[in-house]
């Protein structure tokens, strides 16, 4: 096979793999509502739906990456990409909320393995500089494709073929990327220097891991109950060993990067972000079917307003953030999102669906200016030599807001929802305080953006040198791989 078909092959791949794991984050929550009458469970097992997915991807997805360096980029990324795909069919098929749940986290697993994978082996296949950033765009480009698509997409299958449909859409996507994989993607590694680290691994997990299960559980076993106080605790001592494990060499996480301001902000900030998107994508769309008695594809639609604007602003937000700087372009975003929550929590009970779209819309052009900037702000405040590893911890935060934003936010709305039943205006008060939390914590990132980060994009580094390092091993991991 010549080079070109090749690398066309690659992209193609990770295209595909890319578009199924985000499609799988955004179509689910149009079948909450289904799942949760056919399968008679209650909202605290609609948040594990979520967590669970988010908590095992945000535990390995850097772990994922060592794996890939160390055992070969194209092999770990095909086992993901197997595990998505199981963990789908999984779901499609579970008779009970528990396989259900089993499902969702073999999937989460799946992600954590193949989505670093995709960048590293897109890096690896393109080396020229301007022709691998083409080539990531538009990779990245797919991200805001299956954001836009999925919430229409996921409300027609729903509606027309219930809510397994939206898990079996998943598995040609999957069997076609490992296809293509199989066909066109060379091997690759790495593994000079690279470990697992065993005990920060495991205190990740731990400590994301109770601290949801405790927010999650709270409103019905109560915040007095020695289960929940447990759960905070071993939280508070696994965060504590991951901390110390953090000081041996080859960790997990490594502290010393967060002593650069930008680059904590940055970090911050895109937890910050996940928390009030997360928190959005969960709640709105049950409100639409449960309380205005909307379908599963009307919700959808519905959204679009939102999503639309996110994907739209995508090609601007770059060319902005060179004018504007990070500081005032995610201030803004962020300030901007968190108006547009609180404003949605007062509009939604009885306001017409033109008031509601123009808020959403809002609040998608306050998204489309954070998205791809944290991501640039992140990477180019650490330096080329620190790419990899600030761009996985970028991933690391947004799965920790978005698990968090589930929880607590589930968790505040969920008081009110299992003390009111299927009481509609008792629905809307919870709804209300929800979006106000989640605005005060996207106002709190939009200061500490105006604070922390600077006025222009940082400079990475030794950028040449760097360059050449990471393309020499590269090229030396694949002749051994070979």
């Amino acid at each position: 096979m010549n080079e070109k078909k090749c690398k066309r092959l690659t992209l193609a791949t990770m295209c595909i793999a890319t578009f199924m794991a985000i499609l799988d984050t955004t179509v689910v929550n149009l079948g909450l509502h289904a799942i949760q009458k056919d399968l008679h469970v209650s909202l605290f097992v609609l948040q594990w739906v979520l967590d669970v997915y988010n908590l095992v991807y945000a535990g390995f997805i850097l772990t994922g990456g060592v794996l890939g360096d160390v055992f070969g980029r194209r092999r770990i990324f095909m086992i993901g990409i197997t595990l998505f795909t199981l963990g789908c069919l999984t779901c499609a098929l579970a008779p009970n909320s528990a396989l259900l749940l089993v499902g969702r986290g073999i999937s989460g697993l799946g992600a954590a393995l193949q989505l670093p994978g995709a960048l590293s082996i897109l890096a690896v296949t393109f080396r020229e500089p301007r022709e691998r950033a083409h080539a990531i765009a538009i990779w990245g480009g797919f991200n805001g494709l299956a954001m836009a698509v999925g919430p229409t997409l996921g409300g027609l299958l729903v509606d027309a073929f219930g809510w397994r449909s939206i898990f079996y859409l998943v598995v040609p996507f999957g069997i076609a990327a490992l296809a293509l994989a199989w066909a066109g993607v060379a091997e690759s590694a790495n593994p000079e220097g690279r470990r697992i680290d065993l005990p920060g691994q495991i205190s990740s997990i731990l400590a994301l891991g109770l601290l949801a299960f405790a927010f999650i559980e709270a409103p019905a076993l109560h915040w007095s109950s020695p289960v929940i106080l447990g759960c905070l605790a071993g939280s508070a001592v696994s965060l504590a060993g991951l901390l110390k494990a953090s000081a041996r060499p080859g960790a997990l996480l490594s502290l010393s990067v967060f002593r650069n301001r930008a680059f904590a902000a940055a970090i911050a900030d895109a937890g910050m972000m996940t928390f009030g998107f997360y928190t959005l994508l969960f709640i709105f769309p049950l409100y639409f079917q449960a309380v205005r008695g909307d379908s599963a594809l009307v919700a959808g639609l519905r959204l679009l307003p939102w999503s639309l604007t996110i994907v739209s602003m995508a090609p601007v937000a770059g060319r902005l953030l060179s004018r504007l700087g990070p500081r005032t372009q995610i201030g803004a975003g962020m300030l901007l999102f968190g108006a547009g929550l609180w404003t949605l929590g007062f509009v939604a009970g009885n306001a017409s669906f033109i008031a509601a779209a123009l808020v959403l819309a809002a609040i998608g052009l306050g998204n489309g200016l954070i998205f791809g900037p944290i991501m640039t702000v992140a990477v180019s405040s650490v330096g080329n030599e620190r790419s990899g590893m600030s761009s996985g911890l970028v991933n690391v935060a947004r799965m920790v807001g978005a698990t968090l934003g589930v929880a607590i936010s589930g968790s505040i709305f969920g008081a009110h929802v299992v003390q009111a039943g299927h009481d509609a205006a008792k629905f809307v008060t919870g709804m209300h305080k929800a979006f106000f939390v989640a605005g005060l914590d996207e106002l709190a990132g939009g200061l500490l953006a105006l604070c922390l980060l600077g006025r222009v994009v940082g400079q990475a580094r030794d950028k040449e040198p760097a360059e050449m390092r990471y393309d020499q091993r590269c090229e030396e991991g694949s002749q051994a791989a070979d």
